[in-house]
């Protein structure tokens, strides 16, 4: 029964453990079933954006004639400006758009004298937009640096940057940037020829700065968006001989001869941001990308990008109280042992990007709305982004992609979690305490059923009273009435027993009588010696089979007066001397040797007993001594005990009783 209930208390305790298996399982599987929602939900967005911005075609006029193939380098992109650029010759300002610097050498070479060597000549071009002003950073390397001579008509004959481009009207018009010394660069329109003076005029339209630097040069230049149109292409002469001034290598981003040979350009568009800004409530990033995954416009930033999600936790009130500083500072931390922490800070290498790419804004391109998972550069969040095409007259020019990570799911996945832990603690503690108090009630039933038990038998198997039965229905009641019912039939048996001998003795003694009786006459009538041995031998063991009987009579008899005996303090010296007086009468013929060593021998029983005991022991030293012999009785006092030593010289050499005295005495 005991084990049974163990088994039933680690059932009940295993069953609390898996409470939190389960539900840390349940919440990952909402989590699960929120990010399923969150995608649906994202790429709802995207749709809404994408048919806000296909009921305004004229925000993509330029990019439904956009070449259906672009070449890198060739074809300019003009990152948006994220802060503003001042024209003095200083790389500082362009350093966060240095990962969208395009590097050209040999492969845009268009004209060389001499083999080129590209750690002789090379630029790389930086090109950013805010609206009002299309920005480019030229970073030259030139190892023979030849500026413009002061006071001169001539343009050419000196290191200089020729800027192409065609108006939005279509024209098609170039820009001579030179200087004479590190500063403000000139700036001068060609109507027709470089190398005619009287074709050149100075414009202010473009302004630009020219800078020396130890491997060449650092031209700054500012354009304004009206004057540039569809194409735009930058042409590096290089001039290495200071005497005869010819050009020797001409470095271009696409070949400036004409407007078809240019390059195209594309900058961000501040009307499309416009409308995304209007549509965009800060809880996704969103951007908007042409048939080639150039942004065209981008609105939002990803470490604010958490989803509706967020708003959920953002307006929770934060706990109070005692409990509020429990949560705050002791569960809390042991939660997030556990737990995963969201990230403070998203690192997205993607935040300045200039082409979006992906699985999903392939698909959207080719007309499909997708979405795709996809994990921060430092693996701490989820990013979800939805992909949606923009068509105008059912042509895909683009596409919609909205961004949000999962950082405000994992909040709230983690609120929903210090809640359930919350609960399952109060749960388990109050179902520990339930079953330590359950427990404790067993045990102790099962404790006092023990005692009651081990009271009702003495050492000796009698029993000392009945066992008491509860009236409970469990199984502790059941085995208390088994119990109950054991010591009552133990009870019976020992009863039987104990009259067992006196009934036997009884019904003994009359066959006794008639053997012992028949074996008399017999020896009467018989003559022979031998028969008479044989009678006499019978007759011996008839008296000791009477002895045997008395024994059994007088023993029951000794049992049933030691139930009634009343204990008492007595003096045991006295007692054994007073014995010893009286055997000195009883046996006149034999000679007693006592000896009692001067102490004190308080003792508590019953007088009787103890001198029907020594009775016995001197009747049998008396009976089985030898002829001429004493019989010794001692008491000592020996580290609080009596020892009574009955003692003679026969079949037994030495006969010793202690007793123990249950009142200390003094020696």
């Amino acid at each position: 029964m005991a084990f049974r209930d163990q088994n039933e208390n680690r059932s009940a305790l295993c069953l609390l453990l898996a409470l939190p298996f389960i539900g840390y399982n349940y919440v990952w599987e909402l989590e699960n079933v929120l990010r399923q929602g969150q995608e649906q939900t994202l790429m709802g967005s995207a749709r809404a954006f994408s048919m806000t911005l296909n009921q305004q075609p004229e925000l993509f006029e330029r990019q439904r004639y956009t070449k259906p193939r672009i070449e890198e380098g060739r074809d300019l992109y003009a990152i948006a400006l994220q802060s503003p650029v001042d024209l003095d010759g200083s790389v500082l300002d362009w350093q966060r758009y240095q990962a969208h610097a395009v590097h050209y050498g040999k492969e845009h070479v268009i004209f060389s004298r001499t083999p080129y060597n590209s750690d002789e000549l090379s630029f790389n071009l930086n090109l950013a937009s805010d609206s009002d002003d299309i920005y480019a950073l030229v970073d030259v390397v030139d190892n023979t640096p030849v500026l413009k001579r002061p006071k001169t008509a001539r343009i050419d004959r000196n290191d200089h940057l020729v800027i192409s481009l065609t108006t939005p009207e279509g024209a098609l018009k170039r820009y001579a940037v030179t200087a004479t010394k590190s500063g403000r660069a000139d700036v001068d329109l060609i109507e027709t020829t470089i190398d005619d003076p009287a074709t050149i005029f100075p414009s202010e339209a473009i302004t630009g700065w020219w800078q020396e630097t130890a491997n060449g040069y650092v031209i700054e230049l500012a354009i304004p968006d009206w004057l540039v149109g569809e194409k735009l292409a930058f042409t590096y002469y290089d001039v290495k001989n200071t005497y005869s001034r010819d050009v020797d290598t001409i470095l271009a981003t696409s070949n400036p001869r004409n407007a078809e040979t240019l390059g195209t350009l594309l900058t961000p568009s501040p009307a499309i941001e416009k409308v995304l800004n209007r549509m965009n409530d800060g809880s996704s990033r969103v951007w908007v990308v042409d048939q080639h995954g150039r942004v065209l416009a981008k609105s939002g930033d990803l470490g604010s990008a958490n989803g509706v999600w967020e708003n959920t936790i953002r307006y929770q009130e934060p706990p109070s109280g005692v409990m509020g500083w429990l949560q705050t500072h002791i569960l809390n931390p042991l939660y997030y042992q556990l737990l995963e922490k969201p990230p403070e800070t998203i690192i997205d290498a993607m935040q300045d990007a200039s082409i979006v790419r992906g699985v999903d804004v392939q698909q959207a391109l080719l007309g499909r709305p997708y979405a795709n998972w996809r994990l921060t550069d430092d693996d701490s969040a989820m990013i979800l982004s939805a992909a949606y095409p923009i068509k105008v007259d059912d042509k895909v020019i683009g596409a919609v992609v909205v961004e949000e990570t999962t950082v405000g799911i994992r909040t709230l996945r983690n609120k929903a979690l210090e809640q359930l832990f919350n609960v399952l603690l109060v749960v388990i503690c109050t179902g520990v305490i339930v079953l330590l108090l359950f427990g404790s009630h067993i045990s102790r039933r099962v404790r006092q059923l023990r005692d009651d038990a081990e009271s009702a038998v003495d050492p000796q198997g009698r029993v000392r009273h009945q066992l008491e039965p509860t009236a409970s229905k469990d199984e502790i009641g059941d085995l208390s009435r088994t119990l109950s019912t054991m010591v009552t039939r133990l009870s019976e048996y020992n009863s039987y027993l104990e009259k067992m001998s006196s009934s036997l003795s009884h019904e003994l003694r009359t066959p006794v009588a008639v053997v012992r009786s028949s074996l008399e006459n017999l020896a009467f009538v018989t003559v022979d010696d031998d028969q008479k041995r044989y009678i006499a031998r019978a007759q011996e063991g008839v008296v000791r089979l009477a002895t045997i009987l008395t024994s059994m009579t007088e023993a029951t008899r000794l049992e049933q007066s030691f139930e009634h005996a009343e204990r008492t303090l007595f003096p045991l010296d006295k007692v054994v001397e007073g014995c010893v007086q009286g055997y000195e009468y009883a046996y006149p013929e034999q000679t007693f040797e006592m000896r009692i060593s001067k102490a004190n021998y308080p003792m508590e029983g019953v007088p009787e007993y103890v001198a029907q005991l020594l009775d016995k022991l001197v009747a049998n030293a008396v009976e089985f001594h030898q002829q001429g012999t004493a019989v010794g009785i001692h008491l000592v006092a020996q580290r609080g005990r009596a020892l009574l030593t009955v003692s003679n010289i026969g079949h037994f050499y030495l006969k010793i009783w202690e007793i123990n005295c249950s009142v200390p005495w003094s020696l």
